[in-house]
């Protein structure tokens, strides 16, 4: 009598292993802008295919989302920094900077200095501290409301030694008011404007910090 372990345990045993190696590759895998408190470690992921850099599909409620060509400038940096950090995914990194995008826009408006500091740059953070202690100090509430992120792309990128910067463009709705303190509106109105900007989001990618700090902000 043979010993063996029938050939179809063994096929199984070999399909199980695969699938939980691919369930860890894909749930390990981070954005980046996530909170760095208890974090569980990046899976490792694969070098970026071509397909990787093709535009993620549209979906419904989602704004649109547009990564650059992989020929350009930006679409090679973007490689590049993938070569240097395996779990860096692009497109992950767009969602990443929406949340991070509301996150900052609604912490400006209520005046929320700690959640800035975790998510900006120290020189933007005295910025925006600055704009917000003069706000305070005049007495003014500053009324923002995110109606809609209609677009989100990524402008350019660029890998200096270990530091990578990447610039995206955000198109979103929004109201923006300042009431002053007797209740008068100071600033804005209650009209929906579609405002433009280009954000530029930095990391080390050596540093052991996973967060995609906020460099720089314009308006286009």
């Amino acid at each position: 009598m043979s010993t063996g372990l029938p050939i179809d345990l063994i096929l199984f045993a070999m399909v199980a292993a695969f699938l939980v190696l691919r369930l860890r590759s894909v749930l390990g895998r981070r954005t980046g802008f996530e909170r760095p408190q208890g974090e569980t470690p990046p899976g490792v992921a694969q070098p970026v295919p071509a397909r990787e850099a093709e535009q993620p599909p549209a979906q419904a409620g989602l704004p649109a989302r547009a990564l650059p060509d992989p020929r350009s400038p930006a679409g090679q940096a973007l490689v590049n920094i993938r070569g240097m950090d395996p779990s860096f995914d692009p497109a992950a990194f767009l969602g990443g900077a929406e949340g991070a995008f509301r996150m900052i826009v609604q912490a400006f408006a209520a005046g929320d200095r700690q959640t800035l500091k975790d998510l900006l740059s120290e020189e933007s953070f005295a910025g925006f501290d600055q704009a917000i202690s003069a706000r305070e100090i005049a007495g003014e509430t500053q009324r923002t409301e995110l109606r809609a992120i209609n677009d989100l792309a990524i402008e350019s990128a660029e890998l200096r030694g270990s530091v990578a910067d990447i610039t995206v463009r955000i198109v979103s709705d929004q109201v923006n008011m300042t009431t002053a303190k007797d209740g008068s509106i100071s600033a804005g109105a209650e009209a929906v404007t579609e405002i433009t900007d280009l954000w530029t989001f930095q990391r080390d990618i050596r540093a052991s910090d996973p967060t995609w700090k906020l460099v720089g902000t314009r308006s286009a």
